[in-house]
């Protein structure tokens, strides 16, 4: 099922570019803009715009598709469920009590001495 989703995928992919690379650009960027072609005239704008949203929205309908199947049959896993059992915590213990032991053996700072206070107006 997934394979065959993929290859869809890919056939809208390239359809997709297609049509894109097909309509006609506003300010010439690409400096291949105007003249005849293809299609002329409004025709082309009301077809390509209507073609390009149908081939963007199966573009999502696909890629939705292809992200649900890959995750259809994965169970949910936790960092926690990795842990061997028997496994016991590091010498130091984690972050928090190492922390607390280092708060611990530090001497207390001295205070910082006051700033001296701005004269008031008046005085």
């Amino acid at each position: 099922m997934q394979t065959v989703l993929i290859v869809v995928h890919l056939m809208v992919v390239i359809a997709l570019v297609a049509v894109v690379l097909l309509q006609r650009s506003e300010g010439g960027a690409l400096g291949i803009g105007g003249g005849g072609g293809f299609m002329t005239g409004r025709g082309q704008a009301n077809a390509l715009t209507r073609a390009t949203a149908i081939l963007a929205t199966i573009f999502f309908i696909t890629s939705i598709g292809l992200t649900l199947l890959a995750n259809w049959g994965r169970a949910p896993t936790s960092v926690l469920d990795r842990v061997a059992p028997g496994q016991s915590a590091p010498a130091g213990g984690d972050l928090l009590d190492q922390l607390k032991r280092i708060d611990q053996q530090a001497p207390a700072a001295p205070a910082a001495p006051a700033a001296p206070e701005a004269p008031r107006p008046g005085q």
